[in-house]
Order: structure tokens, then sequence, then C-alpha cells
């Protein structure tokens, strides 16, 4: 086993399905991949951190606590990777870096090439994880926080450059935030040969029914809701739509169109039947919310519908309702099915954050085999959904032709987070 339990029930499924993701492309001239090769699953691999801020319940602490303090940030059981390096980027008031580096002996450096080198002329490291999020940068006028992602990329690609290594990368949730940097950090990637892993902690969460789509099905119909920030959750409610959508038969090929609808609006493709009333319903009925309050009464900026026109013809909804819906919540229908079946993305308590415990668990797998344990192509395309969205929202609500997101890709079965056995 790469980990042991993250809590109990987590080995109850099939782990053999963690199939890793497509092969990535040759390396940059000059480089070669060290770290994890030829090794397997065995032993501990060791990590650089490249953090925005590290404060209690930031990203940085939800990841980088379970590698230091176990699955439960208890002292006990945690993956089988040692943290050998920090680099963050601020240092807040309530900055647990220093504390944390200065108790389990992590070095913090200066720089984002010291950190990966662990401050040698090498890169000692099997991994690095960039946890861009949380703390105290700029918005654009399209209301994306300008989180420093592709900044720490391009300080960790310098590295690689520089020694002539590639080991392998996770950034925690969108790549970008910002389209052309999304897409710059992707091509990077393919380009120098990086083993590389990007997204939310949400699809890998607990289901409540605990559901999936088969892989390869018809899907006739499907809607997501969300909730909170249109950039910082619209982004989870999307990579978890797209955890769905994508096992449709015939794998993804990408997305025709975006466009971001809000007021009456937004109602109107639901009442036209372009999205099936049957199955927002069975949306409606699953998601957590306040009883007796009727949906369509519910406003603020944040309130939205994402339209998406994928290339194969199914249309995709995501209905963000902040002040109604209290969790993430996909439906959808499966040809030759009677009915919907929905369900909501359950964020438990225990372990500590238990869905990043299954997202770590992942990027684990990653460092130990040295292949990116699902595709990253995920990632980038509901990038690029969201930057669409967030700017059609801005330019009058305008539909946008998307060429750019003709992204194709083959998904891997990999599984959620199974339900504690009762």
């Amino acid at each position: 086993m790469i980990a042991k339990n993250v809590q109990r029930g987590l080995n109850r499924r099939e782990w053999l399905r963690m199939a890793a993701a497509s092969t990535f492309s040759a390396l940059l001239p000059g480089c070669r991949i060290t770290g994890g090769q030829g090794q397997g699953q065995g032993g501990i691999k060791s990590v650089a951190a490249i953090a925005t801020i590290y404060t209690p319940n930031s990203h940085a602490d939800v990841l980088l606590s379970k590698i230091l303090e176990g699955w439960k940030h208890d002292g006990g059981d945690g993956p089988q990777l040692r943290l050998a390096s920090m680099y963050i980027d601020q240092f807040p008031d309530r900055d647990m870096a220093r504390a944390m580096s200065e108790k389990h002996g992590v070095p913090l450096f200066g720089s984002i090439e010291e950190a990966i080198t662990v401050g040698t002329d090498d890169i000692p490291v099997d991994g690095v994880l960039s946890i861009g999020e949380h703390g105290d940068y700029p918005w654009n006028a399209k209301q994306q926080h300008l989180y420093p992602r592709r900044r720490f990329f391009e300080g960790i690609t310098d590295t690689y450059r520089k020694y002539g290594q590639v080991v392998p990368v996770f950034n925690d949730k969108h790549l970008g935030p910002e389209w052309r940097n999304a897409h710059w950090m992707y091509t990077t990637a393919r380009e120098m040969g990086i083993p590389f892993m990007a997204g939310s902690s949400l699809p890998l969460s607990f289901r409540t029914p605990d559901i999936s789509i088969p892989m390869g099905s018809h899907i006739d119909g499907i809607v997501g809701i969300g909730y909170s920030g249109l950039d910082v959750y619209g982004f989870h409610t999307l990579d978890v739509f797209q955890s769905f959508a994508e096992r449709r038969a015939g794998a993804e090929t990408g997305v025709r169109s975006v466009q971001c609808l809000q007021g009456k609006a937004m109602w109107k493709p639901l009442d036209d039947g372009r999205i099936r009333p049957d199955v927002f319903n069975a949306a409606l009925a699953t998601v957590p919310h306040e009883e007796g309050r009727d949906v369509r009464d519910v406003s603020g900026k944040g309130v939205a519908l994402f339209l998406i026109e994928y290339l194969d013809g199914l249309t995709g909804a995501v209905f963000m309702l902040p002040g109604f819906a209290r969790r993430t919540t996909i439906a959808f229908s499966l040809r030759g099915q009677s009915s919907p079946r929905s369900c909501f993305i359950e964020e438990r308590s225990e372990p500590r954050y238990p869905h990043f415990a299954y997202l770590l668990h992942a990027v684990e797998q990653m460092f130990h085999t040295g292949r990116p344990t699902y595709p990253v192509e995920r990632t980038l395309l509901t990038s690029g959904i969201l930057d669409r969205a967030l700017t059609s929202l801005v330019e009058d609500h305008r539909r946008i032709d998307t060429p750019e997101l003709a992204i194709g890709y083959h998904p891997v079965d990999y599984p959620h987070a199974p339900l504690p056995v009762l």
C-alpha cells in the first residue's frame, strides 16, 4: 500500500482501480526525470512545498500538516511522504510555517529554487506540492483572485531547467487562474515532460448517497448546484461536475461554448427545456438548503448559471446558488434509466478535512509512481470553463465560443472516498 488507512473504510474499495493517467510527453532535451522512478510504491518519498501562506485551516495546513502530523493531524498514521523543505510566500499574523518548521525540522527557504534543491546543487526531492491558495493577493475585473500559481510554476520549471531534472508536480485547485496562464502551465509541463496533476479535492470526497456514473455511459442530462463565490467555489463545483460528465460514452472531447446568465435569464434555458427540468429538480431535491424557500427568489451577484455546450452535443448546467445551497450537488440522467439520480458532496469532519486526505492520497500515488494518477486535462478544461464563464459575466452575459477548449482526454476510473462502515 502507498499509505495507511485515511480512516476506517478507506481500503474497502479496490484501490487497484487507481489506473495511471495517460503517458506524459517526451522530456525537454537535457532534462531527466528523477525521484520515484523504478522504485514502485515502496519507501517514503520526499516532497518540497511551495505555498502562499501556511495558517490554520489554509490549504497548506490541510495538506502539509497531514504529511507532518498524520491524516487526523494528531501524530498518527499519515501518507508515505516526508516534507523535505518549504518556501512560503507570505507570513501573516497567524503563520504556522515557522513553528511547524522548528517542530518537525523542515527547513524554510527564501526562494523556490532553494526549496526544490533543499539548498544543494541537485534536486533530491521526489515531488513538488504547489499550493497557491489563500493569502493577500489582488483581484481582477472578472473577480478572479490572482493567486501566484503561474509564478510558482515558473519558479519550479526554471529550477528544473537549471539542474536538468524534473520531478512530478501537483498544483492545488485550478490552473491559472486566468486562461492564458492556465494554458501556459499545461503546455510547459507537456513540453518538459513533467508528470503534472491539479484540481479540487471535492471530486474525491464523500457522496451522499454514494453513487457514480459508470464509465462509458450515455448521459442524457446533467446539472450541478454550487454555493459561495463564483471564482473560489465555482471551480470546485465545475471540477466535481466534470468528474461526472467526463465518464460519458466517447470520453471527453471538449467544450464548444460557455455562457454565464443571471437574473430571470438564468431560468430561461430551464423553462425552454434546454436544461432538463427533471434533472434540475433531482438536484434541487438533494442539495441541502433552507426548506420552504423558492430557489428563483434567491438573488445576489454570485447567483448565476454556467451554461456549457460540449462538442459532442451534451448541454451542461451549473447553477451557483449562494444563499440557498449549502453543499455541492450533481444530478444526472442516463439513457435507459427511468429517473435521474443525484448526490451531494459531503465534507465530513473526520479525518480533519477528509476530502483533502483523499486528494493527498491521489497525489501521493503520483509521487510514488512518477505518473499522474488522473489526467490534468480535466482541470485544464474546468479552469478554461470558469475563466470563460467569468468573461461572459463581465461582457454582458454573452455566449462565448471556445475553440481553445476543444480539450480531449480519456478519464481514469479513480475512486472517490468510500462511505464509512456503519
